[in-house]
């Protein structure tokens, strides 16, 4: 099954509950207790706790708390990457140079080339 078409199908409160379960997965990988993160992230340990149940938090507070984990890399899949036609591409790689060739204001006209 498709990735995008399996988290489309959850509803929001499901969402929250697979995030909630990342976020504990990943503390434990760490081998962290919920007063370690909470410290680390300057939120309050109870906060980190709804998170973990899958309850409603600030958004602000989420990224503090996947950065404690080293799991920011979530949000690659935000960042915006120009898509670039085939036919523009092709005309781009027109305009690039295939050969080096020599300048003719610098030869001198003595030199014979020995």
């Amino acid at each position: 099954m498709n990735d995008l078409s399996y988290i489309s199908s959850l509803s929001d409160a499901a969402i929250l509950k697979e995030v909630g379960e990342f976020v504990k997965a990943k503390r434990i990988d760490h081998n962290l207790t919920q007063d370690d993160v909470a410290e680390q992230a300057a939120i309050s340990r109870s906060t980190l706790s709804l998170l973990e149940r899958g309850e409603n938090i600030a958004l602000a507070n989420l990224l503090k708390v996947l950065r404690v984990l080293d799991a920011l890399y979530v949000f690659e899949q935000f960042k915006l990457t120009e898509q670039i036609s085939p036919i523009q591409l092709a005309k781009e790689d027109e305009k690039k140079r295939k050969r080096a060739s020599k300048s003719n204001s610098q030869t001198n006209k003595d030199d014979i080339g020995w």
